[in-house]
């Protein structure tokens, strides 16, 4: 469907990002490498999303400064399994937000179908990469044009506009994230 690669601007990355799409779903592929402050990392990730573009399961595969970690998850009904654990902080989230890529801002731009400026608020497991932890997040996400998302961190006032083509996938998320290739 599509393969493109993000350049990491604030940790200096590079992403080579490929999503395809079968009759029942989407499946997102890619491997990071990059550099943030101390830490050297390479990440892989595989997200498996249904037709609505909500989260059915996902793996990360991190090596950060030479050590390795994988993080695993599968919804089951409106529970996420994560590492063969249950966690039930997690009951109902539809999304994930993986901290060292743009692509899971495509997942609620895509999924909300909103109309402008009608913000709405969602639950995502925010999944930091490089400090190897996962928690609830709340974020807001508002249409202000078409192709023109304000993103918003709820819970620590972070906010950015996002430009995104016509398949919901991040032009540009600045200071943070640039496209700079695509097929």
């Amino acid at each position: 469907m599509k393969t493109l690669i993000w350049k990491g601007i604030y940790d200096e990355s590079l992403e080579y990002f490929n999503i395809k799409k079968d009759d029942q779903r989407y499946i997102a592929e890619s491997e990071i490498t990059g550099r943030s402050k101390d830490k050297i990392y390479r990440v892989r990730y595989n997200i498996v999303i249904d037709e609505n573009w909500t989260v059915a399961e996902f793996s990360i595969e991190s090596e950060i400064n030479g050590v390795k970690e994988q993080l695993a998850g599968k919804k089951q009904d409106e529970e996420w399994i994560i590492n063969g654990t249950l966690h039930q902080e997690f009951n109902g989230f539809q999304y994930i937000d993986i901290s060292v890529t743009p692509f899971t801002n495509t997942l609620p731009i895509n999924h909300l179908k909103l109309t402008e400026n009608r913000p709405q608020k969602i639950n995502v497991i925010y999944i930091d990469v490089l400090h190897h932890h996962f928690k609830p997040a709340v974020q807001r996400y508002t249409c202000l044009a078409t192709g023109t998302y304000l993103y918003e961190n709820v819970e620590t006032d972070f906010k950015s506009e996002i430009l995104v083509d016509d398949i919901g996938l991040v032009i540009s998320y600045p200071g943070l994230f640039e496209r700079i290739a695509e097929l």
